[in-house]
């Protein structure tokens, strides 16, 4: 019997490759014969950088860079083991989380704390780059990340745009002739899970302004400085990104990816799933387990065990799902692909006692699900 391990994280319990372990352990009690394949996975938001590390036996790069208010943050980046590809967490320069509530202002935040990561893994060569961008807490249409990398934004009397989204109201002019030249020669695949347009009513200032700290004039504002920003990208680069499904993710970031860089944006799972080989992994096997924090009516919109199921499916190969918690609407995933789906917690607990239980509960879950395997004399599908 041959098992593909194939789960998401479990949010603040749980690393991928932490939950595909204690699985493993609940099934290697009851098959120690069994082949076992450990294969984490994200979908580009939190545990990216991470599952990508644990998968190719990379390596996590620590780097001091610019915060999101101009101060000085500790940010990683992940290294594949060919180190020919680097995985980036733009929340770990820019995310919400690094920002008080009280100081939260998406006018002057800033994502150049993503340039310099870019660079730095520049910097050790790689050829391709693999980049979340969930999480911000921006609003700056990926300006200070531009900047950062040598694009010039120039107000008219020529100086450069000062930090944050509202300054690109102020936009005259760019520059890209100092683009870093070694960009030209990297792929940039961004984990885009959403498909918000640059601007508008359901656009980055509107849909995600108000979380990030923007006041209803605020979100006006900002509004009509990415309005801007996408007129003189338009006029002055001849790319029209405004309406583009995924430009406005990050506060606009997704628009410069597509605008400036040699980027595009696809389905963060489909992405994991192609960088670890899920594929490969999975042809011949008798089932696959995949699992993430919770799973509920939004898993299907591209979440980590559709896209294994999806996978999975193609080879037809049962897909077992084991989660933190199930939740409201969670009868949707088995019209996507996974054939059941299983709760890991066994008692009621506080969220600060979950971390520390996590791995036994879903080792005991795991245990139990492969006891009734052997016990209905399941051995290569289900029926």
């Amino acid at each position: 019997m041959k098992i593909v391990f194939a789960p998401d994280s479990y949010k603040e319990s749980l690393t991928a490759y932490e939950v595909a372990q204690s699985m493993k352990q609940g099934f290697k009690k009851i098959f120690p014969d069994a082949a076992f394949i450990m294969c984490p996975m994200a979908d580009g938001g939190e545990g990216t950088v991470q599952s990508l590390v644990d998968a190719t036996g990379g390596q996590i790069i620590q780097k001091k860079v610019t915060g999101l208010l101009g101060d000085t943050v500790e940010a990683l980046f992940g290294l594949s083991g060919d180190k020919k590809t680097a995985v980036i967490e733009m929340a770990s320069s820019s995310g919400i989380h690094l920002v008080p509530q009280n100081l939260k202002d998406p006018k002057i935040t800033t994502t150049k704390g993503v340039g310099e990561l870019i660079s730095a893994a520049l910097d050790l060569g790689v050829k391709k780059f693999i980049i979340g961008i969930g999480g911000s807490a921006t609003n700056d249409g990926g300006a200070g990340m531009l900047q950062e990398l040598g694009v010039r934004l120039k107000d008219k009397a020529g100086k450069e745009l000062r930090p944050g989204g509202l300054a690109l109201k102020e936009l005259d002019s760019l520059d890209v002739s100092n683009l870093d030249p070694r960009l030209s020669e990297v792929s940039i695949l961004v984990a885009c899970d959403v498909s918000n347009p640059l601007t508008g009513n359901s656009g980055a200032s509107a849909i995600y302004g108000p979380q990030k700290g923007a006041t209803p004039e605020d979100v006006e504002k900002l509004d009509t400085a990415l309005i801007h920003f996408a007129a003189v990208m338009k006029q002055q680069l001849g790319k029209d990104v405004e309406h583009i499904p995924g430009a406005g993710v990050a506060g606009g970031l997704g628009a410069a990816f597509l605008a400036f860089l040699p980027a595009t944006l696809e389905q963060g799972g489909k992405i994991i799933t192609d960088a670890v080989g899920l594929e490969k992994h999975v042809q011949g096997a008798d089932f696959v387990i995949t699992g993430e924090g919770g799973i509920n009516s939004q898993t299907v919109f591209g979440k980590t065990p559709i896209c294994v199921a999806e996978v999975a499916k193609k080879h037809g190969v049962p897909v077992i799902a084991i989660c933190g918690s199930i939740g409201e609407g969670y009868e949707a995933v088995y019209e996507a692909g996974i054939d059941v789906v299983f709760s890991s917690l066994s008692e009621v607990l506080l969220m600060e006692e979950l971390p520390a239980k996590a791995k036994e509960h879903v080792r005991q879950i795991s245990e139990n699900v492969a006891r009734l395997m052997k016990k209905m004399d399941v051995k290569y599908s289900l029926e």
